[in-house]
């Protein structure tokens, strides 16, 4: 294996020449850097990150807490993560919790400085005194709408307005009976997109429905198909439905079909996410689309930012775009 007195000798200049090149600092001649970047192609030259990190006082990894990879949105996310963090030279551990709060405290009591620099967090369940009594001791960064008085960077995007845009396009459509498919008591994502649904209805001078609200305890493809079950089974049925994520509306998609229902002939459907699988759906699913590279880049880079910066930095919240991407569903 190469080593950078090899790779010196070879580009005719100083170890720490080498050593500045590889580390990325401004402050070498064009021409020193030419030879070194040949040098350390042909000598197939690889830099000690575990040694590098040591004497940074890094460990080389960041965390990532998700509730459900197999839900689309969190495995892409993951993803985007890590080709964000390694960008930065860092490794990512991933823990899956399943929304649950015995295992986002677990999670969350085992985080430490030993293991990682810093950690991406997407709790549903954790209370405000978790984060007093556990207390990582590492920097944190919080994904989504779940809702605790701490002062933490958070990243995420308008749930409620991105949810008005999607019923203001039902309603544009001529849609008066729109259903909503994800109610949940505890997942604070569920009641802002909720009150967008709401919102956009108290707009157009629509009276909700109360038995046009369904809820969700899983946001599975299982759990649309049933709840659109439930709705086609009315005395009478809704025109529209929007659905708290993809999965939710490919469910209802699906139940919808084997009952007869043309989409979007007799009801149009929206969904949330935008997940890869939205655009092969059948029809190809209308859906919101949240920018889930810049969610993915703006929770790394506020990890870099509180890991440089220390704990005397004040928590910032960015808010990232997103987008309605209308497809067959709605508009045939």
């Amino acid at each position: 294996m190469a080593t950078l007195k090899d790779v010196a000798k070879l580009a005719g200049v100083s170890v720490k020449t080498v050593s500045n090149v590889v580390n990325g600092y401004d402050f070498v001649k064009p021409e020193n850097r030419k030879r070194v970047e040949e040098a350390l192609a042909s000598t197939g030259y690889r830099p000690n990150l575990g040694a590098r990190n040591l004497r940074r006082g890094r460990t080389g990894f960041l965390g990532l807490m998700l509730p459900e990879l197999s839900i689309p949105y969190f495995g892409e996310l993951a993803g985007l993560v890590l080709q964000a963090a390694q960008e930065h030279e860092w490794n990512v551990l991933i823990e899956q919790t399943l929304g649950t709060r015995e295992r986002e405290r677990n999670t969350l009591s085992a985080l430490g400085p030993h293991l990682i620099d810093g950690a991406i967090i997407s709790p549903e369940a954790l209370h405000t005194n978790d984060f007093e009594d556990l207390a990582p001791g590492v920097p944190l960064v919080m994904l989504g709408e779940h809702v605790v008085d701490v002062p933490i960077d958070h990243v995420g995007i308008d749930n409620v307005q991105a949810a008005r845009i999607a019923v203001r396009h039902l309603i544009s459509l001529g849609r008066r009976r729109i259903a909503a498919i994800g109610a949940h008591p505890q997942r604070h994502t569920a009641a802002q997109r909720l009150e967008g649904y709401h919102s956009a209805l108290d707009e157009a001078g629509l009276v909700p429905i109360p038995e046009l609200v369904l809820p969700a305890l899983r946001y599975h493809r299982a759990n649309g198909a049933e709840a659109m079950a439930h709705l086609l089974a009315l005395p009478d049925p809704p025109d529209a439905v929007f659905c708290f994520n993809d999965l939710l509306a490919i469910g209802a998609l699906r139940a919808a079909a084997e009952r007869g229902v043309r989409v979007p002939s007799d009801m149009a459907i929206v969904g949330f996410d935008n997940n890869e699988e939205s655009a092969y759906s059948l029809p190809s699913l209308t859906t919101i689309a949240p920018d889930k590279a810049a969610i993915a880049r703006a929770a790394v880079d506020l990890l870099r930012r509180r890991i440089a910066g220390g704990s005397d930095l004040e928590p910032e919240d960015v808010q990232t775009p997103f987008s309605l991407e209308i497809r067959n569903s709605t508009v045939a």
